[in-house]
């Protein structure tokens, strides 16, 4: 999709005002410190398949300015419209659209309650933060999703793995990772094939991985 098609299409949902809504919220959010954010501790092992988690949100099928008019037209004539608003915003933060994806996903997340639709966008929201360069806040997303339903998702391990190393927790995110070695030792052992379990992943994630895997390999921290 070129940038001007999704700036047409985005233009219908009153860019505007969303992206000066988000520049506010982002003063009271913009000082999460990575440093302090707690975590508890790796659990032995993550068996917990979260397929209704871990896949993009798609309230409606298609590409392109005619996919995006769709959403656009969609959050016009329904403010409930939270599926679509959500896909909206992940089109608009992949467009270079931050301002406007962020306020797009705050206001999606504040018509939920807990439950399933809100754990999904939530961890594309923590996606879409990491791959705009704020760790940090990506890590605030899905560190909520640690010890909830299912109670141990085979997701978590490596994606907190990844992110505590691109925040430099690097000792942390070795815990992570081990705690992927003890539950599928064969997959995410020193042969791991990355490019097959984390397709969806970018080349620069599965680097960094692999540089936890490294640190993994020179010394695998003890359970528990």
């Amino acid at each position: 999709m070129g940038e001007g098609t999704t700036s047409k299409g985005l233009s219908a949902v009153n860019a505007h005002k969303y992206a000066l809504a988000a520049m506010l919220a982002w003063v009271g959010t913009a000082a999460v410190d990575a440093h302090a954010q707690a975590l508890p501790a790796p659990k032995e092992f993550y068996f917990d398949q979260d397929r209704s988690t871990t896949r993009p949100v798609a309230a409606i099928a298609g590409s392109g300015e005619a996919l995006v008019d769709r959403l656009a037209s969609t959050v016009q004539r329904d403010p409930n419209a939270v599926e679509a608003r959500a896909q909206l915003a992940a089109i608009a933060m992949a467009g270079g659209r931050r301002e406007l994806g962020e306020e797009l996903y705050q206001t999606a997340l504040r018509a939920l309650s807990a439950g399933a639709q809100r754990r999904q966008i939530e961890w594309n929201y923590g996606w879409d933060l990491l791959r705009a360069g704020d760790p940090a806040r990506a890590l605030a997303q899905w560190s909520g999703l640690v010890n909830g339903r299912p109670a141990a998702p085979d997701w978590v391990p490596p994606t907190l793995a990844l992110v505590l190393w691109r925040l430099d927790r690097k000792d942390e995110a070795v815990k992570w990772y081990a705690a992927a070695v003890r539950t599928w030792p064969d997959q995410w052992g020193a042969g791991a094939d990355f490019a097959k379990l984390l397709p969806a992943w970018r080349d620069d994630e599965r680097a960094s991985l692999a540089d936890v895997q490294a640190a993994w390999q020179a010394k695998p921290p003890a359970w528990p």
